[in-house]
């Protein structure tokens, strides 16, 4: 499967939650909860926002690097993206997404 439609099966399995939200964040489309993005789709990447043994964890699987919206080499830390090609992971990072922004908020 291509990421768009890997992105596509998270905003279907998150859609009907309270407090989520379909928008974009810099131009890109994303899934909210209480406002604040946790899953994104860039280019040909799925991208997650994710702290500890999680992001570690993502950031361990090929292909895996820290994502840099803008392309100019200012990673955002907290923000992993990943391929397609490791949407066997995708859940459980969507659930460790998930769970880090609503304790946040």
């Amino acid at each position: 499967m291509t990421a768009i439609q890997e992105y596509e099966k998270l905003v279907h399995r998150f859609a009907e939650q309270p407090n989520i939200a379909i928008g974009q964040m810099f131009g890109k489309p994303c899934i909210k909860v209480h406002t604040k993005a946790f899953i994104a789709h860039h280019l040909e990447l799925i991208v997650f926002k994710l702290s500890g043994a999680s992001h570690a964890m993502a950031l361990a699987r090929p292909g895996a690097r820290l994502w840099d919206p803008s392309g100019k080499g200012r990673p955002m830390k907290e923000w992993v993206a990943l391929p397609a090609s490791e949407s066997e992971i995708f859940n459980t990072l969507a659930d460790a997404s998930f769970a880090y922004l609503s304790e946040r908020t």
